[in-house]
């Protein structure tokens, strides 16, 4: 009996679940201490990004919508896009504090992207990495996130040509507040 108290004392802890009162008098799990927080100015770097979209293309043309909303106490964003013809995709965007940049992993039917960078001086977050499609085949990709004076966002995607050595416009999109979230 004692072996699975102490085994059920480990998968508590490890799991960051409070002991039962009684179980730390009994010797079987210590108090865990809280994980640092995600406060302070690097992890608000892509909040204007947060919120209700209607997205276009610069032609006005409806791209989709898409949202974006904070996640574990601040350390996360999730977005959740619907394309106009019914595609979906999300995304996990986080502070890698071992990279010390911003990451964001794209997860799509058709597509991967992992990328990662930080926000420019000018306010633009920029991120870049490879986009891996479900045929196999890769290619270096770049975003960037641009809040504009009137509230928008600009979202600017390239990918890699290695045919022609250039880097080919993928998707730009002109994202403002949906009218539902104003």
């Amino acid at each position: 009996m004692k072996q699975v108290s102490v085994a059920v004392a480990a998968l508590v802890a490890g799991l960051g679940i409070q002991p039962i009162a009684g179980a730390q008098e009994a010797g079987e799990a210590a108090p865990q201490a809280a994980p640092p927080s995600c406060e302070g100015d690097v992890y608000d770097d892509f909040d204007f990004w947060l919120g209700e979209w209607d997205v276009t293309t610069p032609d006005g043309r409806v791209a989709g919508t898409n949202s974006i909303t904070k996640a574990e106490d601040g350390c996360l964003l999730i977005e959740r896009w619907t394309g106009a013809r019914g595609s979906t995709g999300q995304s996990y965007n986080f502070y890698d504090t071992g990279l010390q940049k911003w990451r964001q992993v794209w997860v799509a039917r058709g597509a991967t992207i992992d990328y990662a960078g930080k926000l420019t001086e000018d306010g633009e977050m920029r991120l870049e990495g490879k986009i891996a499609y479900r045929n196999g085949t890769t290619a270096p990709f770049r975003g960037s996130w641009t809040p504009e004076a009137d509230g928008s966002v600009t979202q600017y995607f390239q990918q890699y040509n290695s045919e022609t050595e250039s880097w080919d416009d993928w998707f730009t999109g002109i994202y403002r507040r949906s009218a539902a979230s104003q």
